[in-house]
């Protein structure tokens, strides 16, 4: 909040400044650099040394200046009284007094003396402040522009060096990550309001996606000191935020043959092996994904993400004329959310997630990093591919009992075959291939490193959840190209907090 010091006044002293000359004080700051920079001495100096002093000598003539145009708008006087409405009711606000705060601005901190009108019991109004937009926070929208952005991207330490050394101004860790969460208060009111490209404006498929990713938090006030770690344990305890991604995208029609050697590319020994051949085929060039826009929380639940995932699909197709699909793991209770909250939605399996489970069946049955545990690994997912999942399921279980395969091992190769069966209905790949249709959630694997973990999991970070969730919404808001869309709408809506609720005119004068 701005700190303010209250002084009682005479009326007429509140009058803005008679002076013309507001910018004196800048031009004479101005004659002192130019004076130093052509001095005989700074002649002599390196000239990256004049480069970094005239920054900080021409930040105070900007400072000086930015002071004169304050001064210049006065103090906000607009008469003797003023009366305030709110809810109905009208109370006059008669006494008067001057109020100095300081904001820290990009050239440094400036003073600003304006009148106050108050009332005994009410909130004071302050003309200048709502004429100048001034914010709710004692550092101007630009300097709060600048470390909301620097931090979404870095530590907070760096984003608050990054100000320090462009404005001057000192700002601790703890205000820069209250900055940050009122920043992020306008999120879901922002995407709210917006409007998607019209739906002839983009590619014919629609797609959803969800996944969850680890945060790591501080330990609960309170919470038991643990001596010594079980096996497994981990210091800190992660909280899952739910991340998810929604883009349109132009068909890409592949076949199963296509995707193979897509996915089998870096090692031609296998290719070769098989077919004799050295050359790999040219490969359908990939699509773009338009208008990505990518979110997470940690706050939420996943049935609240599940339903804005499905609210921004229609906002991107309204009438449903192109195909909407959700790509998602095998986890049952996920697909069974996105079809309660995104009815008629096309599930997909996503098909890294059937290639972890070919490589485990191929690492108990070959050598890990043997030749034959990858012809494995490439023989099913071909088949997979060309939709035959119940023969492959069907096939595997009978090599795993011809080759006597008991205990621990028979389990794991039980429990990865349950989980392609069991997903069969959502592995139909030869049918989505045919039609264009994506088969791997690479956006939103995408979205749980960038968004996510390359932020939220450095070295040594621990957070607490008000701050995560405020760079989480920041953090989407940058990586989906909205930060600066998002920033102006976000000025507009702390004003109207700060000034929507009441009106004021100036009070009628008694001429008895």
């Amino acid at each position: 909040m701005h700190a303010c010091v209250s002084t009682n006044i005479a009326p007429e002293s509140c009058s803005p400044v008679s002076s013309p000359y507001y910018g004196l004080e800048a031009r004479r700051e101005y004659a002192r650099l130019e004076e130093w920079a052509l001095a005989e001495e700074s002649m002599k100096r390196p000239f990256h040394d004049v480069e970094a002093e005239m920054y900080e000598r021409g930040r105070e003539v900007l400072r000086k200046m930015l002071e004169a145009h304050v001064r210049a708008r006065g103090s906000g006087d607009v008469g003797p009284s003023i009366e305030v409405t709110q809810d109905d009711t009208t109370v006059a606000h008669t006494h008067r007094r001057t109020q100095v705060c300081h904001e820290g601005t990009l050239f440094g901190d400036i003073r600003i003396e304006r009148l106050a009108y108050h009332h005994p019991g009410e909130e004071s109004i302050r003309p200048l402040d709502e004429q100048m937009q001034l914010p709710e926070r004692s550092f101007s929208y630009p300097v709060q522009h600048m470390l909301v952005r620097r931090a979404v991207q870095g530590p907070f330490d760096e984003a608050i060096d990054t100000v320090k050394g462009v404005t001057g101004l000192n700002i601790s860790k703890r205000t820069a990550e209250v900055i940050t969460q009122d920043a992020a208060t306008d999120f879901d009111a922002f995407y709210a309001q917006r409007t998607a490209p019209p739906p002839e404006q983009t590619s014919e498929i629609v797609i959803g996606t969800v996944d969850g990713k680890g945060v790591p938090m501080v330990k609960e006030e309170g919470a038991t000191p643990v001596v010594r770690r079980g096996k497994g344990e981990k210091a800190n305890k992660k909280k899952m935020a739910t991340v998810a991604a929604v883009y349109t995208v132009a068909p890409r029609i592949r076949t199963p043959e296509d995707v193979v050697k897509s996915l089998f590319r870096p090692d031609l020994k296998i290719a070769q092996k098989r077919k004799g051949k050295d050359k790999d085929g040219e490969q359908p060039a990939r699509n773009k994904p338009e208008h990505k826009r990518v979110w997470a929380s940690l706050d939420k639940s996943k049935d609240d993400i599940i339903q804005e995932v499905g609210t921004e699909m229609d906002l991107r197709d309204p009438q449903h004329t192109k195909k909407h699909v959700v790509v998602t793991d095998g986890e049952r209770a996920l697909q069974k959310r996105v079809a309660v909250h995104i009815p008629g939605v096309l599930l997909i399996l996503d098909l890294l997630h059937v290639l972890e489970r070919l490589w485990t069946l191929a690492h108990i049955f070959h050598e890990e990093g043997s030749l034959q545990a990858q012809e494995f690994v490439h023989v099913y997912a071909l088949r997979i591919l060309q939709g035959k999942v119940a023969g492959v399921v069907q096939g595997i279980r009978q090599k795993a009992t011809k080759a006597g395969i008991k205990g621990a091992k028979r389990q794991s190769i039980d429990a990865a075959l349950e989980y392609l069966y069991a997903n069969r209905e959502r592995m139909h790949y030869d049918r989505y291939l045919a039609e264009g249709l994506p088969i791997a959630s690479g956006a939103v694997e995408g979205a749980c490193k960038n968004l996510v973990k390359d932020r939220m999991e450095r070295s040594g970070m621990r957070w607490k959840l008000p701050t995560a969730e405020a760079i989480l919404k920041m953090r989407a808001l940058y990586l989906s190209g909205d930060f600066d869309e998002y920033w102006a709408f976000h000025i507009k809506q702390e004003q109207a907090r700060l000034h929507g609720g009441k009106t004021w005119r100036l009070a009628p004068i008694d001429t008895e």
